[in-house]
């Protein structure tokens, strides 16, 4: 029977965001910009990664504390060797509801057909633009629409259900909003839209440069009328919603202006083993050494435990000018938790 453990705020622990690498092929100037992340950045040696046996491990110790549902994150998750013997792994663990995967797409093409076998069942893709001047000059021309494009219908063909991410900055890429909803209507892959986060401490963020919720609705709805719908369950961080002229939809991931703090209930474990219990963390907790002693499963799930118990958590909530400005330095990067 599953432990069903609370934080302060009386929010389950529900969903585990398992980031398999700190390296990425792409050079997104919101995640990772090149002249920050270049050819001298040192990544981290093999020896500071969780193994495949350790990542098997927390995660069954995680699922016996109520987490259900699995995502595998990076850096760029796929350039982590043998992804798909990790999927298979993790599914064969009791309890796990759901494996899902957030990727660039620029290898989908290759690994699909051997995710899907292994038990991947839903993979979502970050794709900002349709446009290949914009996209690459998003990405660091690292890649083409038509490369991303491929993998995503590498991956409906093998099995997998295919979500696409859009992430949205003023004067940057917001022209693009109705070109990708039209486009992921007809493909009736789900798009959802998401609002500039203040992630890290690299990516130079302003509230100027986000474009809002309701920014991001009205645009789309003058051309397409849409309907709200209900979530699919309780912490649902995406605002769902429907073409009036049909079942497509589209959801809004809305941090900024419209927070889902009050329900989130992920876990999100780096590559390097630290647990951090908000995307906005200033520190998180290192399991790497604790995995690596000879403490027993309970010891570990016991560690485990307290933490959660003592989560407050909710960043969105008291985001201030004040606030933000204290944390600048310190947040963590989200190349290292996978958003």
């Amino acid at each position: 029977m599953k432990n069903d453990i609370r934080d302060q705020l009386q929010r389950p622990l529900r969903d585990l965001r398992l980031s398999v690498t700190d390296r990425c092929n792409f050079r997104c100037r919101y995640c990772m910009p090149e002249e920050i992340f270049g050819p001298d950045y040192s990544f981290l040696s093999s020896d500071k990664i969780l193994s495949f046996d350790e990542m098997e491990r927390l995660t069954s110790i995680f699922v016996g504390l109520g987490v259900k549902k699995i995502r595998i994150t990076g850096g760029e998750p796929l350039l982590r060797r043998n992804l798909p013997e990790l999927i298979e792994r993790l599914n064969q663990i009791v309890g796990v509801e759901e494996i899902a995967m957030t990727t660039n797409g620029s290898l989908l093409k290759k690994f699909a057909g051997d995710l899907y076998k292994a038990g991947l069942n839903r993979v979502t893709v970050s794709l900002d633009s349709l446009d290949e001047e914009r996209f690459q000059a998003l990405n660091g021309k690292r890649s083409t629409v038509k490369r991303v494009l491929e993998g995503m219908e590498a991956a409906e063909k093998a099995g997998l259900q295919v979500k696409v991410n859009m992430m949205v900055q003023k004067g940057k890429n917001d022209q693009d909003i109705v070109p990708m909803a039209k486009f992921f209507k007809e493909k009736n892959y789900i798009l959802r839209f998401i609002e500039y986060m203040d992630v890290g401490n690299t990516n130079g963020w302003t509230k100027a440069d986000v474009t809002s919720k309701k920014e991001i609705l009205d645009t789309i709805h003058a051309v397409m009328p849409l309907r709200p719908v209900d979530p699919n369950y309780i912490g649902e961080v995406a605002t769902r919603y429907q073409y009036l002229d049909g079942g497509q939809e589209i959801g809004i991931i809305s941090s900024v202006t419209d927070s889902f703090c009050s329900n989130c209930s992920r876990a999100r474990v780096s590559a390097e083993g630290r647990l951090y219990t908000c995307l906005f963390a200033e520190k998180g907790f290192d399991l790497r050494t604790l995995l690596r002693t000879e403490e027993s499963d309970q010891v570990v799930a016991s560690t485990l435990t307290d933490i959660w118990n003592l989560r407050r958590d909710r960043y969105s909530d008291e985001r201030t000018e004040e606030l933000r400005v204290r944390r600048r330095n310190s947040k963590v990067e989200m190349s290292h938790i996978g958003g």
